[in-house]
């Protein structure tokens, strides 16, 4: 049994692991340098542990990646649990079996050998097997198509969406002036849509969100709303801009998110106005404005409060306009800015639609070296990204995309089949308007390269419906 290590000196050494993991991050490191360099600052931590931590990953993060695996695979979950994990990490007498070894290696993206495995005799054969098999250093290798019906995740069902507004209602009923009930079951809803984002088709979130905010029109009348109030149909706001941006409906995206940035200045919100200044960059530089679209990230992230907002806006705002500016030095200025907050954050992440985290960081600073020509670290942190994401997600998708427009000058067939995985993991009605411009942006890429897969991907672009026909009405 391994010498006992305390819980203090634990939470250091998860602590020292993330500043590490940052510096990392900062310089283009991959996974398996960042677990390198933990081990050298930590020598206490093994190699299977040093690689969670380099990946940003709590246990329950692992364990829930794991149970993904087996879903996808068309498995029940097993009983892995954080104890289980924890005793493989710290007991060199505890050791995984062959089935959970392999899907150590392919949640992690690793060999055996880079995870300290193959040193077990049960499972050193793992390191002769194909990588096609155990699927280290891709993130959809070896993982079966889902082949569930739309709406079969673990996730908020969509009968609790419109259960939200309707307790909201509720409350307006009894106290149709306005309360500090109203107030709170307005943040609730807010919260639930922000957390719950990515888990709804956009035209289905965008109506209920929408709805809950109309409730709350005759609460707003003049000195008839508190400064709470204010604040939620602010991120009401905020949120039905993002998801009109999903919708690629710019001006409407452009007006809710004015309007969010009024009632963030009105309750004297500002991570809200920063964050909603983010978005505006967001949406103008997708428009190609890209001078329109520097003054927004830079006013944003002269409004973010220190630490995690204010990364996110150096990270999300900053870095890919300068970068799609072609300022080299100025877009690398913005990510060190933006790691140094985040370096500073005591906890340096955060879920939902105005959170942070590192695939999130990842992603914007693989498309930013994309934009800048760097081909190779534009792998790096896509491929980094990816790996953070649950597969099927918004945020693989977006990951996975930019990873392929990075393939394919050297491997233009690999890139084409990683938007056709896109494509059959996302049905339709999920495929936010970003999904669709990199998807537009990879086949433009590819024209000149000659392939089956290639035109395969173009067929399937051909025949994609878009987010809103004709007659106003959305994918889903």
């Amino acid at each position: 049994m391994a010498a006992s290590i305390t819980r203090l000196r634990r939470a250091a050494i998860v602590r020292e692991a993330a500043q590490v993991r940052m510096r990392c991050q900062r310089t283009g490191h991959t996974n398996e340098q960042a677990a390198a360099a933990i081990r050298e600052a930590l020598p206490e931590v093994t190699q299977l542990e040093a690689w969670r931590l380099a990946l940003g990953w709590s246990r329950a993060d692992t364990v829930t990646q794991i149970g993904e695996l087996y879903r996808a695979d068309g498995l029940m979950p097993p009983g892995l649990s954080e104890s289980m994990l924890c005793r493989w990490e710290h007991d060199p007498d505890e050791w995984p079996g062959r089935d959970y070894a392999v899907m150590l290696c392919r949640v992690y993206r690793a060999r055996p050998e880079q995870l300290g495995l193959h040193q077990v005799q049960r499972v050193r054969q793992l390191s002769a097997w194909t990588a096609e098999m155990i699927g280290y250093g891709r993130h959809d290798a070896g993982v079966a198509a889902p082949g569930r019906q739309e709406g079969a995740e673990q996730m908020t069902t969509d009968a609790g969406l419109p259960a939200v507004r309707e307790s909201l209602h509720l409350a307006l009923l009894a106290e149709p002036d306005g309360s500090a009930l109203v107030a709170e079951l307005a943040e609730a809803a807010a919260d639930h849509y922000a957390l719950n984002y990515s888990r709804h088709p956009v035209p289905v979130l965008f109506r209920e969100v929408h709805a809950t905010r109309a409730l709350l029109t005759e609460v707003l009348a003049p000195g008839g709303a508190s400064a709470d109030l204010q604040r939620q149909v602010g991120r009401l706001s905020a949120l039905l801009g993002n998801l009109a941006f999903h919708l690629e409906d710019h001006s409407g995206a452009r007006t809710h998110l004015a309007a969010a940035a009024a009632y963030a200045g009105r309750c004297g919100d500002a991570a809200l106005a920063a964050w909603t200044y983010g978005a505006l960059s967001m949406v103008t530089r997708s428009t190609g404005n890209l001078t329109t679209a520097l003054t927004y990230a830079e006013r944003g992230a002269a409004t973010a409060p220190r630490g995690l907002v204010r990364a996110q806006l150096h990270a999300w705002a900053l870095l890919p306009t300068l970068a799609q500016q072609g300022l080299d030095r100025e877009a690398t200025s913005a990510l060190e800015e933006g790691l140094t907050e985040l370096e500073a954050d005591p906890v340096g992440e955060a879920p939902g639609r105005f959170g942070f985290d590192a695939a999130e960081l990842a992603l914007h600073q693989a498309e930013a070296h994309l934009a800048l020509g760097r081909t190779a670290q534009a792998r790096s942190r896509a491929e980094s990204s990816a790996a953070t994401c649950t597969t099927g997600t918004p945020g693989w998708a977006a990951a996975t995309l930019v990873l392929a427009q990075a393939e394919v000058s050297a491997q233009p067939s690999d890139a084409a089949q990683r938007g056709m995985d896109v494509l059959d993991r996302i049905p339709p009605s999920r495929l936010r308007s970003t999904a669709r411009t990199r998807l537009k942006r990879l086949d433009s890429l590819l024209a000149d390269r000659p392939a089956d897969s290639v035109s395969d991907l173009r067929e399937r672009l051909n025949t994609l419906p878009p987010p809103v026909d004709a007659h106003g009405a959305g994918s889903a």
